[in-house]
């Protein structure tokens, strides 16, 4: 038996390339057979087909289900650093423009930041080659090629001078883990794939927030489609409540698999974005934490892929992707095929009923008035305040929010019942907002109450 590479895959196209000459065709056959006693021992799902009469490995992939395949040692290496988020290239992110193709970012660690290339900078020639007028799709085939090789690319910069610097391509790692300090001190986590180092970058942002003073979370899971399943064990384990990471029926035995231990830990309140990308590892997270009610789930119905499959590293140095297991959560309701429903539904991105509800936590005390929809107008807000309340206004007390944001500038005025408010710079279509008014006097002898207001702006 060949080594095992455990992980939580979402692929769903393979590759695969003949070989034709004689050798080639020998030993096609002997991986043939040894694909075939892999599958018969391993395999968990439908075989569609007579294993046994199959003669090449394409047939055989064919009868498997969607997320087995075969990799050429290239294609695994390829595949594994896309887990990780790990590329070869120069490290930039490209909008078009007119004097050529502005530079919106640069990777840190890339060729491009090691040549002292600067977000701001416009490439208008690559080897010589003007490219003002191409678009990114072109400019970025150009800068595409294999890890260490070089090109002059000519740069004009802010301050209007232009220069050619040599950029070599690189191996970089993109951004998997990056976060915010949100408004009402809630920390957010946004995870792109459960990367080997995942847990890791997620621990490092949850002591930085924290730092900064943030007393609540939102990890955001959407469009994550899953990664190592050591990353999902050690996830688990920020969650005080979470104690079983997953559970997992493989062909032969079925498994109780614990969450990995955690010094830092997040709160019960915490709230999961998911969508309906998340997939895999994502889902495994998603479901034992609502299992365990360990946080609370926002978004919409996950992908529904409860397999789980394992890399079996073959004679050649190809592997063998295949599904050895179906995962549940310490529930064990199916995910597979059928997904995981958030706790709280949502029809708009729900990183703003997520922080919406955050803040709400910390002013239980204050009043909910009924949200203002569809909202036209992006320059001015009027707010209509029940009488008990509209005494109670000061125009020094109000804040406006940007939900999955920080706060806005505005200013505010009170005609009688009615608020104004008027942001310093329009609102975004299709953006939901918050107007939070703290009591005028805080008087220990005469309650006083404040009110917030959800604001949804029209598409």
């Amino acid at each position: 038996m060949k080594r095992i590479l455990w992980s939580f895959v979402f692929v769903l196209s393979f590759f695969i390339f003949p070989l034709t000459n004689a050798s080639a065709a020998s030993n096609e056959q002997q991986l043939v057979k040894e694909i075939k006693e892999i599958i018969t021992e391993n395999y968990v799902g439908t075989i569609h087909g007579n294993l046994q009469k199959a003669k090449t490995i394409p047939e055989i992939i064919e009868m498997l289900d969607p997320y087995s395949t075969y990799f050429t040692k290239k294609e695994f290496e390829e595949f594994i650093n896309s887990i990780d988020l790990s590329t070869i290239g120069v490290g930039v992110i490209l909008e078009e423009h007119e004097d050529g193709i502005h530079i919106l970012q640069v990777f840190e660690g890339s060729g491009a930041s090691d040549a002292g290339v600067v977000a701001g900078d416009i490439i208008t020639a690559i080897n010589g080659q003007s490219v003002v007028g191409s678009s990114t799709q072109e400019v970025s085939a150009l800068l595409t090629g294999d890890e260490n090789t070089k090109l002059g690319v000519t740069l004009q910069h802010a301050n209007g001078t232009t220069t050619t610097t040599t950029i070599t391509r690189k191996k970089f790692t993109l951004p998997n883990v990056e976060s915010a300090l949100l408004f009402g001190n809630v920390g957010y986590i946004s995870m792109s794939s459960f990367s080997e180092d995942g847990a890791e970058l997620v621990k490092k942002a949850l002591i930085q927030l924290k730092q900064r003073g943030a007393t609540s979370f939102i990890l955001d899971l959407q469009n994550n489609g899953g990664g190592y399943v050591t990353t999902a064990q050690e996830i688990t384990g920020f969650f005080p409540k979470a104690k079983i990471a997953f559970l997992l029926e493989e062909a032969h035995a079925n498994y109780k698999v614990r969450a990995v231990y955690q010094d830092e830990k997040l709160p019960a309140d915490t709230r999961i974005l998911v969508n309906r990308y998340s997939a895999s590892a994502s889902e495994m997270l998603a479901a034992t934490l609502q299992d365990q009610q360990a946080a609370i789930l926002y978004g919409e119905t996950t992908y529904g892929k409860g397999c789980m499959q394992g890399f079996f590293e073959l004679q050649d140095g190809s592997y063998l992707k295949l599904t050895i297991g179906n995962f549940t959560g310490p529930l064990g309701k199916t995910i597979n095929e059928v997904g995981i429903k958030p706790d709280i539904q949502t029809k708009t991105a729900p990183i703003f009923q997520a922080h919406y509800d955050a803040i709400k936590a910390q002013y239980t005390k204050y009043k909910e008035l009924a949200s203002l929809k569809n909202v036209a107008d992006p320059k001015s807000l009027t707010v209509k305040v029940p009488s008990a309340l509209s005494s109670q206004m000061a125009e020094d007390k109000v804040q406006l929010i940007a939900l999955g944001g920080n706060e806005v500038p505005m200013t505010a005025k009170v005609e009688g019942r009615s608020l104004i408010v008027t942001p310093s710079k329009p609102l975004s279509a299709g953006r939901e907002y918050m107007i939070l008014v703290h009591p005028k006097t805080q008087n220990a002898n005469k309650t006083q109450q404040g009110f917030y207001q959800r604001i949804i702006m029209k598409k």
